[in-house]
């Protein structure tokens, strides 16, 4: 329970960052991507990598993995029927045959029902993902924060000696 907690904090303190919506809403379909597709595989691999060599925003990636890891999990059979629609369309076994048959290809294990449901599914939805996400969280930072920040608790919270220091340590520390 406390994970989970922490996870949705850290998701809010994101979200009230002043880190760009790109960023985030890239991270948020590299969540989804992570969370449907099996822990140890080169899928999450070649996330991990795009994590670290491009402007994505990893915290947003872990959290959404972890909240899509559910529904991923309920989905199995829905992956599995779009995986064994894809696997046993005739065109497509020489491609299949070949790429088994590569060095590296094989470790995707493309050749399960569900995980090439799942791959697929997951690259269908990363563009309305990425807008969907994108849209909440412009959403979120003009509606619910402008509206928190114009409270009579916000404001005596600002005015605290104690928020003052925070501010300082945060410009400081370059967080």
């Amino acid at each position: 329970m406390t994970l989970l907690l922490k996870q949705l904090f850290g998701l809010i303190k994101l979200l009230n960052s002043d880190k760009g919506t790109n960023q985030i809403a890239t991270g948020v379909v590299a969540g989804m991507i992570l969370g449907f597709s099996p822990v140890l595989s080169l899928q999450s691999v070649l996330v991990f990598v795009c994590l670290f060599f491009f402007r994505i925003q990893i915290g947003a990636a872990f959290t959404t993995a972890f909240f899509f890891a559910i529904p991923a999990f309920l989905l199995d059979p829905v992956f599995h029927l779009i995986g064994s629609a894809i696997l046993e369309m005739e065109a497509l076994k020489p491609t299949f045959t070949t790429l088994y048959n590569m060095p590296i290809v094989p470790l995707t294990r493309f050749n399960n029902s569900v995980v090439m449901g799942a791959g697929v599914l997951a690259i269908v939805l990363a563009p309305v993902t990425y807008y969907v996400a994108k849209l909440l969280i412009i959403s979120y930072r003009d509606k619910v924060v402008a509206r928190f920040e114009k409270t009579k608790f916000w404001k005596a919270v600002k005015a605290t000696s104690f928020y003052q220091w925070y501010v300082k340590y945060e410009e400081y520390s370059g967080e």
